[in-house]
């Protein structure tokens, strides 16, 4: 293989904004800011708006769209 054709891939830590919550991970993201993380090392910290722990979807918390209302509706238009 040829040398520096890969991204770094490293520890990193991820925090949710509007949750607090945080996770270490890998990831070939650089960031300038650092935490010091529960093992006592420093890593590489990245913020984001919206995690796994924060999105509705995950959280059970999703709206869910009448999909029968519109299937009972295009079948009405068109059925023949």
């Amino acid at each position: 293989m040829k040398p520096d054709t890969h991204p770094s891939y490293k520890p990193v830590v991820f925090q949710d904004l509007s949750s607090d919550f945080s996770f270490l991970t890998r990831s070939t993201i650089s960031s300038k800011e650092t935490v010091k993380w529960t093992d006592g090392q420093e890593y590489p910290l990245v913020k984001v708006d919206i995690s796994s722990h924060s999105h509705p979807f995950y959280t059970g918390k999703q709206k869910v769209a009448d999909a029968g209302g519109r299937v009972d509706k295009f079948r009405r238009r068109y059925a023949k």
